[in-house]
């Protein structure tokens, strides 16, 4: 089995990947639009380049998302995509490339369970953590 996060945006799914492809040293692998499939003909022409599913290959894990339509869309709420790391560098980068123009709840700082830890919503509306964990 493999847990693999899906995102669902309100129209900035396709922004939203690139900069993920970009801070995580992602490969989206596969878009697909509404305007490019059977759906076409159920959402309005300006979601014709909206994306109905886009999967972005980051190391062995996958991303998944899409742009879900109006009623369809709800912002996330609790849950969070936790990014783990063994590097306290690289932790600290993803979290400033990820929460840059986005809301912080706890800037990257070590913390009794982690060499560096941090919570924020990027400015697209996606909940993160990020942790480098400590020898346990």
């Amino acid at each position: 089995m493999k847990i693999q996060p899906y995102l669902n945006f309100s129209g900035q799914c396709d922004e939203a990947f690139a900069h993920y492809e970009k801070a995580l040293g992602g490969q989206v692998i596969y878009r697909h639009t509404y305007g490019n499939s059977p759906m076409a003909g159920q959402v309005g022409a300006e979601w014709a380049d909206k994306m109905m599913h886009i999967s972005m290959r980051v190391g062995d894990q996958m991303l998944l998302g899409c742009d879900a339509p109006p009623p369809h869309y709800s912002k996330p709420q609790g849950l969070r995509v936790n990014l783990d790391f063994d590097d306290v560098a690289e932790g600290e980068r993803v979290f400033k490339a990820l929460s840059e123009g986005g809301k912080v709840g706890m800037a990257f700082q070590e913390t009794f369970w982690a060499k560096g830890f941090a919570m924020f919503e990027d400015r697209f509306g996606t909940p993160w953590m990020i942790n480098v964990s400590k020898p346990m």
